[in-house]
């Protein structure tokens, strides 16, 4: 370009840039291209427009944008974010407000006797100087989305670590203060693990994940049909978000519990009612593995086997074939076992007859569960 159309294209800019008819009418095509722009306040977008405009100016005289007009179009894309503007529609808006200031410049060159070719010159460089600064609002754009979206969830993941932890504080959206959770505790630790059970147990309804202690807990409105396979979940009963407390504090007694004997899965709380009270008192566990098992030497394999069938014979309700495909033997293989059980421990197993049945099988399933778990470690 010239020097002289030069002069005269910035002449024809500066003329502009200040110009308030221009100014509102560029204003009101950026607003009229996106409603969400047209939703902010019309101070807003007047503010932003008119530094876009000396920007643009200041980057033709410059021979390209400072990094104080980069700076102000970064907080232009910041700004559009936090206020809940889509990029597109923001865009939308900005290149609406763009095309109108350069038809006007175009036309009142024309008009002023400015060539064609100083005019497509003096475009062109708009749109470098334009591309430059939708890349600096694009990124800004996508930065205070990622922040914000961080912060969110933070605080999502803070209100679940406290109601778990049994502290007031408001129940905010997720989740509704009258609403009822099941509270679902788990050992997984692996932040890609966690992600995809989050998935899958806020897939059925409406719910809070995050790591609490450093493992998954969530709060779920319902539980995934059918639960998702994998590692030990434990879910406890429905309740209210500010009392989720004593469940969560459940949860992980039973998640222990049922860790230690070896389950995968989903499992209710009340599933694992009495794993978890039993698994709470060892000593108390040993000392009836002393009192019932004491024919049994823990250092004999076949003793081993004896015990197994016993508990698997407790677990299956007596019943000699479920038992038997259980540990895949034959059942007389089963009724032979059982026999030897009795004859070195000196009691029945299941003998209805003396009554206190259910006291005297979980007293057997306890002192197996016992004697086995210290036979075996």
């Amino acid at each position: 370009m010239e020097p002289s159309t030069s002069d005269r294209f910035l002449r024809l800019l500066i003329e502009h840039s200040d110009d308030p008819v221009l100014l509102e009418a560029t204003v009101r095509a950026a607003r009229s291209r996106s409603e969400l722009v047209a939703a902010l306040p019309e101070e807003e977008t007047r503010r932003h427009t008119r530094a876009l405009v000396r920007g643009v100016l200041a980057a033709l005289e410059d021979g390209g944008p400072s990094e104080e007009v980069l700076a102000a179009a970064e907080r232009l894309g910041s700004d559009r974010a936090r206020q809940g503007v889509p990029v597109a529609a923001f865009l939308d808006g900005f290149q609406a407000g763009r095309a109108h200031l350069v038809r006007t410049l175009v036309a009142d060159g024309r008009r002023m006797g400015v060539p064609d070719a100083a005019l497509l010159d003096g475009v062109t460089r708009i749109d470098e100087i334009t591309t430059a600064l939708v890349q600096r609002m694009v990124h800004a754009h996508r930065v205070a989305e990622l922040e914000m979206a961080r912060t969110v969830h933070e605080g999502r993941v803070q209100m679940l670590r406290q109601l778990l932890h049994g502290e007031t504080v408001p129940v905010l959206a997720p989740l509704d203060p009258l609403g009822a959770y099941h509270c679902v505790v788990s050992d997984v630790s692996d932040p890609a693990v966690a992600a995809r059970l989050e998935a899958g147990l806020t897939a059925a309804g409406p719910g809070l994940c995050g790591l609490v202690d450093g493992r998954l807990a969530a709060l779920v409105a319902r539980l995934p049909d059918p639960p998702p396979p994998g590692p030990l979940l434990v879910a406890a009963p429905p309740a209210r978000p500010g009392g989720v407390a004593p469940m969560y504090a459940l949860g992980r007694r039973a998640l222990r519990a049922g860790a230690a004997a070896g389950l995968t899965g989903m499992r209710e709380l009340a599933d694992l009612a009495l794993l978890t009270v039993t698994e709470a008192e060892p000593e108390l566990g040993g000392i009836l593995a002393a009192a019932l098992l004491s024919g049994l030497d823990p250092d004999e394999p076949f003793h081993l086997e004896l015990a197994e069938t016993a508990l698997a014979y407790l677990d299956h309700g007596g019943r000699i074939e479920a038992t038997a495909a259980a540990l895949h033997v034959h059942g007389n293989t089963v009724k032979y076992r059982i026999r030897r059980f009795q004859e070195l421990t000196g009691r029945p197993l299941l003998d209805p007859a003396r009554g206190a049945a259910v006291s005297r099988t979980a007293n057997w399933w306890w002192a197996l569960h016992r004697w086995l778990a210290r036979a075996t470690s």
